[in-house]
């Protein structure tokens, strides 16, 4: 299951996973593009590890990398509680 964390200004869409076991959450980017249909990558938390990047530069993705730096104690939470929306304390 994939849940909505965050839309950026140009549509981009980050999402979460739950916390698999050994406490690894998977997180998922993607953009809206007319050349590509849809630009994407994934990072694996708690590690940052990167993978399966489709048509981003290294800027977008440092970039990416950065929001999800300062984010990761959330997505980290509410990967264990069933997404933004089912955090009570939200």
């Amino acid at each position: 299951m994939m849940y909505p964390f965050m839309t950026l200004n140009d549509n981009t869409e980050i999402v979460h996973s739950e916390m698999h076991p050994g406490g690894k959450v998977k997180v998922y980017i993607e953009t809206p593009d007319e050349q590509y249909c849809f630009r994407h990558a994934t990072c694996w938390l708690p590690d940052y590890k990167w993978e399966d990047i489709y048509h981003y530069s290294e800027e977008e993705i440092d970039k990416f990398d950065e929001i999800i730096h300062s984010m990761a104690h959330l997505i980290m939470e509410f990967s264990q509680k069933g997404g933004f929306e089912n955090a009570a304390s939200f």
